[in-house]
């Protein structure tokens, strides 16, 4: 019979609590468009009129795979949060600045 995750979670020893609320953390740095906005309590109908275009738009923009940095920017913005890039190298991260800003 299944368990509830709970019950198992109280059983772990403190050091795989750890271990497993850092997997948690990690997976949420990659995390699809949708899955954030649901994440934020947001229906595709509230981001929409935040960026002042239809449901369908917004659902199309969490489907893409490629789009502008603009288009994203505005997304993020729209769900409340802060777009931020930045180029990883071996030894160094570069944190980017677009638009001459």
């Amino acid at each position: 019979m299944a368990r509830p995750f709970s019950e198992l979670y109280d059983k772990m020893s403190p050091e795989r609590r750890a271990r497993v609320e850092a997997l948690v953390r990690e997976d949420l740095k990659k995390i699809a468009l949708s899955e954030l906005r649901k994440a934020r309590k947001l229906t595709q109908t509230a981001v929409a009129e935040q960026l002042r275009i239809d449901q369908g738009a917004v659902s199309k923009i969490e489907r893409q795979s490629n789009m502008y940095i603009e288009t994203l920017r505005s997304y993020i913005e729209a769900v409340g949060g802060k777009l931020e890039l930045r180029a990883v190298f071996p030894g160094e991260t570069v944190d980017l600045v677009l638009g001459g800003k």
